[in-house]
């Protein structure tokens, strides 16, 4: 590889992470299921952390991106909440959007992070993945255990924030 080729190619990495493909890869997936709703923010996640907690369910809010719900509830409503919550499933979403993803994300490389790893070990089957491919519009519900399984190479990494 030529040196400017090493650049072409930084800029095309750069440019990748620098856009809002991830949110729009959960802005899709969202639009694909009925029953889902975005993370809730401010008080509703407050309210709804809250809930989990005295259920002895200790999750950070940055570890799941949507909720499928059964129904409509307010989640302004501390007892609608916490009255909801068994039947509440918890989505971490998961966009691909590069042609070496195929069928069945096999080729997909991303990553997990520590709080939705923890995630799924308290929430057991209300912790769900999707795997949503924003060329195809495939959408594979999965588990971080399942994904594990399959993993074909596992990368380590520290992420900071200065």
């Amino acid at each position: 590889m030529s040196p400017l080729e090493v650049i072409a190619a930084k800029r095309a990495h750069l440019a990748r992470l620098a856009n809002q493909a991830g949110a729009a890869g959960e802005v899709a997936a969202l639009d694909a299921m009925a029953n889902w709703i975005p993370r809730p923010r401010g008080r509703e996640l407050k309210e709804l952390l809250l809930a989990l907690e005295e259920s002895g369910v200790v999750v950070k809010g940055s570890s799941f991106d949507a909720i499928a719900m059964p129904r409509h509830i307010d989640l302004g409503d501390p007892a609608a909440v916490r009255a909801a919550l068994p039947e509440m499933v918890f989505i971490e979403i998961k966009s691909a959007n590069q042609a070496r993803t195929k069928a069945g994300f096999t080729g997909f490389f991303f990553a997990l992070t520590e709080s939705e790893i923890a995630a799924a070990e308290v929430l057991k089957t209300r912790h769900k993945v999707a795997l949503y491919n924003k060329l195809t519009g495939e959408l594979l519900m999965t588990s971080i255990p399942e994904i594990l399984a399959r993993a074909k190479s596992m990368t380590w990494q520290l992420s900071v924030q200065l």
